[in-house]
């Protein structure tokens, strides 16, 4: 976080506005159990007055007698039991609700989202198709262009591009699908033009630029921007309309089915065209784990991820994505998609998507083309800072009001350019404030649904349907990867928004706040390194650009890396969830993270360790000497997105207190100093415990 030039409030007087959040969530105490209570015993009495309403004319097959009867008093006491003992058990549950929770990525949930999800689970509607949930799919889609015009995108229906988005179970389908779905779109000019040769139909189809078809190699159909292959089912369904008989054209879209890389599979299909053949997906070495699980899972291989060094901010560096890319043009290896991260899991910082958008218009003109996928299921929720009621992109001076240093010239470009990227994962289930599993994804163009597509005629009839219909709620199940899917995420994500507009005047309200805390934390640090001077040294490796706060913590004098990472694991022991202990007997809750010596470069490995003062020889790839190497470095790590953090108590903000407890954490390990013995044994024993315990 670097200081930007102008009036800012003080570091201990940080501006909030808290009195909008009050009715938002049931509250760290249940404070609003009440309004939830009635208000959804209202919602429940009104489902069952439309179950009665459906038919009241039929009688009723559960007699009432029936609860006076042995086998039903049974069932019911025992499904109290089991009910008891669940509820029992979930008192182990992680306290997210709680300001004293600083750990992953959950907060408490909104009120209308959770509602909405519960109520609505009542309907039990499955968005696969229309045929099972008439209300709750179109609602999904309105979500998706909710999110959609967050992000930046067109939302016009009556012009292309028109942005087109669904919700999914998470960021890690989300990122599959991306995939699935831009490897469908890279390869289907290849396909077109086989099948044009085997049915060998005069049709004068073109790139965009008017070069014929059938006069282009391989490696120039499979980097033709995505722009000119959404346009090529259009004109290729206006040619055989004016050319050729239906019987021709039943012929050709066959022939078409079975040429595409969905029907062949791709390894018959990299021998049909081995410009294909080492097909490759680059990504930031801090991208999230699902990128390596989809490259497995969807038979790319791990080996074809590339994985970009950060810079020292933990963004991308554009120098080192320059030369992969230039390798790829020398050596001609294609490459399906750059992936850039809004908010990456373990720092919360933004890639540099502006410029990564420019590299692909140089690129472009040497005959490079690629796919840009955000990884947006953290970030993209902060995006609603930025957007006005209307719509539009707020100034970078009226988005700055009120901050120390957020958003600094990048941060704002990030976001700025969101809407230049194919494609954006992002999770209602993170910064949305809603329930698991929500997650989302919005495609630049709706047009990429004509290159999707499994059709069941016992789910999907089109016949039944007309255009209009079709184009209002698609047959779901259709195009994406899941089947089945909830209703009820679509409904509480609707709602949640509707009550909670996605602007800077609305839900944006409650992400400013969470960058607030952010701001607050990181100006607190240096007061806690002032009585920790000739202690312990605290360092911040990486500013922050978000709402993830990272610490290293190395006891002074120290210099082996190994013993450093001894120390902040015996810290975290008392700042972890424990299975074996009651979560009220924890002060506060943290998680961690680590950073491998491969993301690091000379320049940053040299300034981190210095600020640590731990020998730049002890951080390894490869570990000789366990006592004093180590090949990551250990971080506690803070997810600030409790809209209470700044709440003060007797003076003091929990952002306070968690610094206050911490340092008594730091002090209580520094004289035990079992951190020094490498052959100490497990830090959760009983007997290492601290009072601070």
């Amino acid at each position: 976080m670097t200081s930007v030039p102008g009036t800012q409030p003080a570091a201990s007087e940080p501006l909030t506005d808290l009195d909008f959040a009050n009715p938002c969530f049931l509250g760290p105490g249940g404070e609003n159990s009440e309004v939830f209570e009635r208000v959804l015993l209202e919602l429940l009495r009104d489902h069952v007055y439309w179950r009665r309403n459906f038919h009241p004319e039929d009688p009723p097959p559960i007699p009432v007698l029936a609860m006076h009867q042995p086998g039903y008093v049974e069932f019911v006491d025992r499904m109290r039991t089991e009910l008891n003992a669940l509820t029992a058990a979930l008192k182990r549950s992680v306290p997210f609700f709680n300001p004293r929770y600083l750990g992953h990525m959950v907060s408490d949930t909104l009120l209308p989202g959770l509602l909405a999800q519960l109520v609505t689970t009542l309907y039990n509607p499955n968005n696969v198709s229309p045929e099972a949930a008439p209300v709750t799919l179109e609602l999904e889609l309105k979500v998706g262009g909710q999110l959609a015009r967050m992000l930046g995108f067109a939302t016009d229906p009556a012009r292309d591009p028109c942005a087109w988005g669904h919700l999914t179970s998470g960021g890690t389908l989300a990122n599959y699908e991306s995939l699935v779905n831009l490897r469908a779109l890279r390869c289907y000019p290849l396909a077109l033009k086989d099948a044009l040769r085997a049915t060998r139909l005069p049709l004068p189809l073109t790139a965009a630029d008017g070069r014929p078809l059938a006069e282009l190699d391989d490696w120039t159909l499979f980097n033709l921007p995505l722009d000119d292959v959404m346009a090529l089912p259009q004109q290729l369904a206006a040619l055989l309309s004016e050319r050729t008989a239906p019987a021709d054209a039943r012929t050709l879209y066959q022939t078409l089915a079975e040429a595409r890389v969905e029907h062949t599979g791709l390894v018959d299909f990299t021998e049909c065209h081995p410009a294909c053949a080492a097909l490759s997906v680059l990504a930031p070495v801090t991208a999230h784990y699902s990128w390596r699980k989809a490259a497995k899972v969807l038979g790319f291989g791990s080996g074809r991820l590339v994985t970009v060094p950060v810079d020292s901010h933990m963004r991308l560096s554009l120098p080192a994505l320059e030369r992969h890319l230039e390798e790829c043009v020398r050596k001609k290896i294609p490459v399906l998609a750059v992936v850039a991260v809004l908010g990456t899991t373990e720092f919360g910082t933004l890639d540099p998507l502006q410029e990564i958008a420019a590299l692909r218009s140089r690129f472009r003109q040497r005959g490079l083309e690629f796919a840009l996928h955000v990884d947006a299921a953290w970030g993209g929720y902060l995006a609603s800072i930025f957007r006005e009621p209307d719509g539009s992109l707020a100034t970078h001076a009226a988005v700055r009001e009120g901050f120390r240093y957020f958003p600094s010239a990048p941060v704002y470009a990030s976001f700025a350019a969101l809407k230049l990227a194919d494609s954006i994962t992002v999770d209602p289930h993170k910064l949305g404030y809603l329930p698991y599993g929500i997650g989302g994804i919005v495609w630049r163009d709706r047009r990429v649904r004509d290159f999707l597509g499994e059709k069941a005629p016992y789910v999907f009839d089109h016949d039944s349907q007309s255009a209009a219909a079709r184009e209002r709620q698609p047959q779901l199940g259709e195009y994406i990867l899941e089947g089945s899917k909830p209703g009820a995420a679509a409904a509480a994500a609707w709602v949640a928004h509707r009550v909670l507009p996605l602007d800077r005047v609305h839900l944006g309200r409650l992400q400013r706040h969470t960058i607030l805390a952010s701001e607050y934390f990181f100006d607190r640090l240096p007061f806690l390194e002032q009585r920790l001077k000739g202690r312990a040294r605290l360092v911040v490796p990486f500013e922050p650009d978000t709402n993830l706060l990272c610490l290293a913590i190395n006891p002074e004098g120290n210099r082996e890396l190994a013993a450093m990472n001894r120390f902040g694991r015996r810290l975290y022991v008392h700042l972890g969830i424990d299975p074996d202990r009651p979560v009220q007997l924890r002060e506060f809750f943290s998680s961690h993270t680590r950073v491998t010596r491969d993301m690091l470069g000379a320049e940053d490995l040299s300034r981190v360790m210095g600020a640590l003062g731990i020998a730049a020889e002890t951080f390894v790839i490869a570990v000789d000497d366990q006592n004093t190497q180590a090949d990551s470095l250990f971080l506690l790590r803070h997810t600030l997105m409790n809209p209470w953090l700044l709440e003060r108590v007797d003076g003091k903000s929990c952002i306070d207190r968690y610094l206050e407890y911490l340092e008594g954490l730091i002090v209580a390990e520094l004289e035990l100093g079992v951190w020094c013995d490498p052959g100490s044994g497990d830090p959760s024993t009983a007997a290492s415990r601290s009072r601070y315990s």
